[in-house]
């Protein structure tokens, strides 16, 4: 029994002795080392803020966006976007791309509310991809507002309003970054042969059925019209619009019924690597030249007053470099009739330059 007793008084001594050890200690520390101080962390209450949404902006345009709808006779041809860019007193003018409607002979839109209107084809382009329809006013519920793209940097935030794989996915959203600027990318044209298109780049979601749709800044302005993707089973999050600069230029004739005027320079041509037409018109070139090669020159058009032959080998447009046919007619349709040009070009291994005016149109 007094053992027990005695032990238990041990016990409570150790831990007095302990305890007032302990404070002894942490006043020597705190007195004798004030840099040993232990770091207070605060812990704050996180509150997530809605700053980056963009719902604002989308209710600014997603109104104006419509399903665009092509058919031939009461079969459904294609299904695309596009949205309302201006009205005047009688009607609404809708901006779409031109292989949206090409090969139908009636258009339909539907509007957000699920409204079907008929809609007037007044115009369209292929080589900017531009088609313009209207509509009576009354059947406008809103406008969009038109910005620039020549404002925006890579990186700001940007969005669609589209209609994705057909109705089922009306007015998706989709929101990603200007990859990119001033992007070349070749597309074959309905008519024959290609064109190089100067686009813009993004990571937001562009499927079948937004072509024709906005691309949009973060103010709710138009900056592009959605027109392309690169679909690569390797490649993922490069959409591709036309800078509204362009669609603009474009519209300005369109809604009028009007044709955008085009230099002809007047020269039937191949790429300078199609080794196997070179062969078959017995054309012969050095392996490091590269641009476009003139087979046959028109009489009456700028080629002819140039003084280019068959065999040469159209290097540059206003000091711009020339690759290939598409390459050319991209320089070439950036000029307007009556425009005087530079041609550089290669002939017997020597290179020349001229001048000379688009004074011929189509």
């Amino acid at each position: 029994m007094k053992s027990t007793v005695r032990e238990n008084l041990k016990l409570t001594l150790f831990i007095v002795v302990a305890f007032f050890a302990g404070v002894m200690g942490t006043i020597v520390v705190y007195k004798y080392y004030p840099e040993a101080d232990t770091e207070v962390i605060e812990t704050k209450n996180v509150t997530i803020s809605s700053d980056d949404s963009i719902s604002e902006s989308v209710d600014k345009i997603y109104d104006a966006v419509l399903v665009v709808e092509s058919f031939k006779g009461d079969t459904l041809y294609s299904t695309g976007t596009g949205f309302v860019y201006k009205t005047d007193d009688d009607y609404g003018y809708i901006i779409t791309n031109c292989h949206v409607v090409e090969g139908g002979n009636i258009i339909k839109v539907l509007d957000s509310s699920g409204h079907e209107i008929e809609a007037t084809l007044l115009g369209s382009d292929e080589y900017v991809d531009i088609a313009v329809l209207r509509i009576d006013k009354d059947d406008v519920l809103a406008v969009a507002e038109i910005g620039s793209s020549t404002d925006t940097e890579v990186g700001d935030t940007v969005f669609t309003v589209g209609t994705p794989l057909g109705t089922e996915y009306q007015g998706t959203v989709t929101k990603g970054i200007l990859s990119g600027k001033n992007r070349s990318v070749e597309v074959s044209l309905s008519s024959g042969g290609s064109y190089v298109m100067e686009v813009l780049q993004t990571d937001a979601a562009i499927n079948p059925g937004n072509s024709g749709g906005p691309l949009v800044n973060i103010n709710g302005e138009v900056i592009g019209v959605n027109s392309l993707k690169l679909v690569e089973d390797e490649v993922e999050g490069m959409g591709f619009a036309i800078p509204i600069e362009y669609v603009m230029s474009a519209v300005e004739y369109l809604e009028k019924g009007e044709e955008i005027e085009r230099p002809v320079f007047g020269v039937t041509m191949i790429d300078s690597d199609n080794l196997y037409a070179l062969y078959q018109y017995n054309i012969r070139l050095d392996d490091d030249v590269e641009g476009v090669v003139v087979l046959e020159v028109e009489e009456g058009y700028p080629a002819e007053e140039l003084g280019l032959e068959k065999g040469d080998v159209i290097t540059e447009i206003n000091g711009e470099k020339v690759t290939n046919s598409a390459s050319f007619r991209a320089e070439l349709y950036k000029c307007n009739v009556g425009d005087q040009i530079t041609i550089k070009y290669i002939r017997d291994g020597e290179e020349h330059e001229g001048k000379v005016r688009l004074d011929k149109n189509a």
